[in-house]
């Protein structure tokens, strides 16, 4: 004998993707735990300024890399007005290279639109491009240098 169909239509089963509420994630690392929102921008971000161990310079924190190292981050701390990719004062406060570097590094939610352009900063000594942003280095003056020749002269004592 055949089987009769139903007449009821089946309809999917909700998932938990399709019913449950979007899940917020830290915009620059994608963690969906431990978040808070950016005083600055109001972004997701991971609440993980604790990790940070005081004078060890990682950049092991999302919240703290993005108020620290960004336009966006020191637009704010500053008090300054309006957005920090038409402020002046944010782009005189910086040489162009740290500028740059600050608005297109990956702990910004958005980058700096047609950044600037710059000449590389070099090496007093030994003439190696130095990335102000991301490279150790030292200054004296007008002077740079890599932290190789930095390493160097003071073993020399000069």
């Amino acid at each position: 004998m055949p089987q009769r169909k139903s007449s009821k239509v089946s309809q999917p089963r909700p998932t938990k993707e399709t019913s449950a509420k979007p899940i917020a994630r830290c915009g620059l690392c994608g963690k969906t735990k431990n978040l808070t929102k950016t005083e600055c921008c109001g972004n997701w971000i991971c609440d993980d300024e604790h990790n940070y161990q005081l004078f060890s310079y990682a950049r092991n924190s999302c919240n703290r890399n993005h108020r620290r190292y960004t336009l966006c981050g020191y637009h704010f701390n500053e008090g300054q007005g309006g957005d920090w990719k038409d402020c002046l004062k944010c782009r005189d406060s910086f040489e162009t290279e740290m500028y740059v570097s600050y608005g297109t590094n990956e702990f910004n939610f958005e980058a700096l639109p047609d950044p600037p352009t710059y000449e590389p900063t070099k090496c007093a000594d030994c003439g190696k491009v130095i990335a102000l942003g991301t490279d150790g280095h030292s200054v004296l003056g007008d002077e740079y240098r890599c932290d190789h020749c930095t390493a160097k002269r003071m073993q020399e004592g000069r």
